[in-house]
């Protein structure tokens, strides 16, 4: 059988950056270079009904062995992309034991040591030469399902009936836009697409956008006394106005953030657009508040201000909301990680998955741990022991489901 960390080296090799830039669905073509891959290896294993359809949706079967009694089915999810934040094209990895200390990547950048890191020592570690992402984010995912599956299906052991999809577009938010509830069928679902072993997830932020723009008066700036209003000017004062203890730069744990992503324009036009994260309705209804006082803040301030709006767009809610009415299912996933002797650890995620927005359509789907660290960065890496953790409780998590 193949080992996760041999199938991830595999996967990263995919280019699958997902693009902010197109409509579609998937963002990019080369998301179906990887499902075509992932679809072939499911069948080799025997999972008959393995397809990819026209909008990059990988799903498949692992029927169950158990034969005198009904048992669910569980949903095992991951996705395809890796963020734009930086190349996932030429991926070029290597499996280093961390000594301690700073990590050189042979480009020269430094990963800095973190407290964290001092646990890893002895450990080995899958880093890139510092030019790209890894992919851990989320191939790690896949590649511990594919391995689990692979595991599972050779196994007498009783097991669940089992549900594998990976999906398009995670990263830009539309993973879940065109997820079929019903054809997948599962009853309960895990996301795979965390990071240190151990770690659980039962909460993410709730999710809004706001998209801030500004239209102005361009005219020579000769002659531009009374008449010129300028838009990117008003713009960075709306930012400018903006708190500093709100940003994603001052703020960890539970503390919500106002996340200034992108600014663009000129004289005539500008626009930023905004992430709003918050753990709560309180919290979030308080961004919204921070980011109006901004604009009308600056709307006093200058004299000719020009057309200031601002416009949200709820992107995902937090899963907690409706996860705490489901403790089975929150109850096997800590069983299984304590299983294979993890002490786990419930940690709410500073971001959200595929399983925010499916837990909010109906199919309870908490998140687990893949050994990855550093997601969207060329700092990213992957711990090749943890990884293998993760392989080994989403097989204890199936088994579990099946008593």
């Amino acid at each position: 059988m193949k080992t996760p960390l041999e199938r991830f080296l595999k996967y990263i090799t995919i280019e699958t950056t997902s693009s902010e830039e197109t409509a579609t669905i998937p963002s990019a073509p080369t998301q179906f270079d990887l499902a075509r891959v992932l679809v072939d290896e499911l069948n080799e294993l025997g999972l008959a009904d393995a397809q990819v359809d026209e909008h990059c949706y990988v799903t498949a079967t692992l029927p169950t062995n158990v034969k005198d009694r009904n048992v669910p089915t569980i949903g095992l999810i991951a996705h395809l992309d890796t963020s734009c934040a930086a190349s996932g094209a030429n991926v070029r990895a290597k499996v280093v034991e961390y000594q301690g200390g700073k990590l050189v990547l042979e480009n020269g950048t430094v990963v800095p040591e973190t407290n964290e890191m001092k646990a890893l020592v002895g450990k080995r570690l899958v880093v890139t030469d510092g030019t790209t992402l890894l992919g851990a984010d989320d191939k790690a995912g896949i590649a511990a399902i594919m391995a689990a599956v692979e595991r599972l299906s050779n196994s007498e052991a009783p097991r669940a009936n089992v549900r594998v999809c990976f999906t398009p577009d995670e990263e830009i938010g539309n993973g879940t836009v065109l997820f079929n509830l019903s054809k997948f069928g599962a009853d309960y679902a895990y996301t795979v697409d965390g990071g240190p072993a151990g770690e659980i997830n039962c909460e993410t932020f709730t999710a809004d956008k706001a998209i801030v723009e500004v239209k102005g008066v361009e005219v020579h700036p000769g002659e531009a006394k009374d008449v010129m209003i300028n838009a990117a000017r008003i713009l960075s004062l709306v930012v400018a106005n903006l708190p500093l203890e709100r940003t994603p730069e001052r703020t960890e744990g539970r503390e919500p953030f106002v996340h200034l992503y992108k600014l663009e324009g000129g004289v005539s036009s500008a626009r930023a657009e905004f992430l709003l994260r918050a753990f709560d309705e309180e919290a979030r209804e308080e961004n919204k508040r921070v980011l109006r006082e901004a604009i009308e803040k600056t709307k006093a301030t200058v004299a000719k201000s020009g057309e200031c709006d601002v416009d949200f767009d709820e992107q995902y809610l937090n899963m907690g909301y409706f996860l705490k009415d489901c403790p089975e299912v929150l109850n096997k996933l800590e069983q299984a990680t304590r299983n294979v002797g993890l002490e786990p650890r419930w940690i709410p995620i500073r971001g959200g998955t595929d399983g925010s927005r499916l837990t909010e359509m109906g199919l309870p789907t908490p998140n687990m741990f893949t050994g990855g660290r550093n997601f969207h960065s060329t700092m990213e890496y992957l711990v090749v022991e943890e990884h293998e953790q993760a392989t080994q409780t989403l097989v204890e998590l199936v088994r579990l489901w099946a008593e």
